[in-house]
């Protein structure tokens, strides 16, 4: 009774994925498979994970409440769109106007931004650990690895959201300014052809610099890597894998989409969509289809790196990297079979210790002629050896065991070479652990 109760408060604290029934065949076999099991199976822990997500992103989510009440307030003071010859006040000369109203606006915004990021990256930073962990079928205690994520990886959330934050400050400021010039003055048609440009390519840094990111987070939180190394891979791995980070960016940030329908009832629900789940929801999506793309491009380079952890592949038969057709474990028990080489006492016949021939035997006062003898008698033994290894040599198991080995040998340096082939043909600069 002692022990059930000792192992039922064990898989309480620990959970399926650490108790000793858990197994590993239980484990989905594709990303998809493992984003539902992790969705479905651990809602509670990613509602607790958003939550704590969620409270260090409160001064962000206040900046942005801010600047939309201050919009509000400013077209509700500031007669826009009504007719300056009738009605009292009239304000002289509105050209413009708006336009340097929402560049101010937006310049709080952004500034407002950039300093709440320093209290944001604390919730990226534990958050992103914790929907790591589960991606990798990790048993997790939600609170611990949330602080634990907060000390291990605070410093690359940092990095990642103040470099958004600054592409979207002067990004941002660039596209207001131009809407504040083409507003106010007279400017050439080269000139606004010029500066619409400017603006559009403005969105495209943006919408650059917000995908970046995500690569950095996942990349910061996977590996060991300086600033630079994580913005010059991010950049390479959104280049080469650009149509599917559209694809699962725009899935993961699917939850949001209820903002833009503008009706209140809908606000209401992305409101509940955000508080329990929305964040984690994105980074879950992300960081599930990151690690597909490092397990294809990055992992396979690294020495010692896991390739489709919290993937269960019963063959490798349909895997691209298996020549082979066993299981990862097989493959890595032939390794060290064919570094240990072919057993000497397997791999040829080996006479049977008898009594037939014998080592002679010195005396105590021995002379030249007695070692002789023993010479000879040395040379008979090996000489018997061989002629009964000659003579055995064709046996079936002898055959057998050498041709197996030979052939596992071949096989083997025959998919070597192939993975160094795909290797090749891969991103050279694509990097993962610097």
């Amino acid at each position: 009774m002692a022990q059930q109760k000792k192992g039922f408060i064990t898989r309480m604290l620990e959970g399926k994925e650490r108790s000793e029934e858990y197994a590993r065949s239980t484990l989905p076999t594709n990303r998809w498979q493992l984003f539902w099991d992790i969705f479905k199976g651990n809602f509670g822990k990613i509602v607790k994970v958003n939550l704590l997500i969620l409270l260090f992103c409160v001064p962000t989510i206040a900046v942005i409440i801010f600047k939309i009440m201050v919009s509000e307030s400013n077209s509700i003071l500031y007669p826009f769109g009504a007719n300056l010859m009738i009605g009292y006040p009239a304000y002289p000369n509105q050209q413009g106007i708006s336009e340097l109203i929402a560049m101010q606006d937006n310049m709080v915004l952004y500034v407002g931004l950039l300093v709440s990021m320093f209290i944001a990256s604390v919730g990226v930073a534990g958050g992103i650990y914790v929907i790591r962990n589960m991606v990798w079928t990790e048993g997790i205690f939600v609170a611990n690895d949330f602080w634990r994520g907060v000390k291990l990886n605070y410093k690359n959330a940092l990095q990642t959201t103040l470099f958004f934050a600054v592409v979207l400050l002067l990004s941002g400021s660039l596209i207001s300014f131009t809407e504040f010039t083409l507003a106010v003055g007279e400017v050439s048609k080269a000139a606004t052809v010029f500066m619409r440009i400017s603006q559009a390519m403005s969105y495209v840094f943006i919408a650059m610099a917000a995908m970046m990111s995500l690569w950095m987070l996942a990349q910061g939180v996977n590996y060991k890597l300086s600033f630079m190394g994580m913005l010059k891979n991010s950049f390479l791995i959104m280049i080469g894998t650009l149509p599917q980070s559209i694809f699962f960016g725009v899935l993961a940030l699917l939850p949001y989409a209820l903002f833009l329908i503008g009706q209140t009832f809908f606000i209401m629900i992305a409101v509940m969509v955000v508080i329990f789940f929305a964040l984690a929801y994105t980074l879950l999506v992300w960081l599930d289809f990151a690690q597909w793309v490092f397990d294809k491009y990055i992992n396979p380079k690294i020495q010692g790196a896991r390739v489709g952890r919290g993937i269960y592949s019963k063959t490798d038969e349909d895997s691209e990297d298996s020549e082979l057709g066993k299981s990862a474990a097989e493959l890595e028990y032939r390794r060290t079979i064919l570094a240990m080489g072919k057993s000497k006492l397997v791999a040829r016949p080996i006479k049977p210790i008898d009594d037939s021939l014998q080592v002679y035997e010195l005396p105590q006062s021995f002379t030249r002629e007695d070692l002789k003898k023993l010479r000879e008698s040395k040379q008979n033994i090996v000489e018997d050896s061989e002629a009964y290894a000659e003579e055995h040599k064709n046996d079936l198991r002898y055959v057998e065991y050498n041709k197996n080995f030979d052939e596992m040998e071949r096989a083997l340096q025959e998919e070597d070479a192939g993975k160094k082939k795909k290797k090749k043909l891969r991103p050279p600069k694509m990097l993962g652990d610097e």
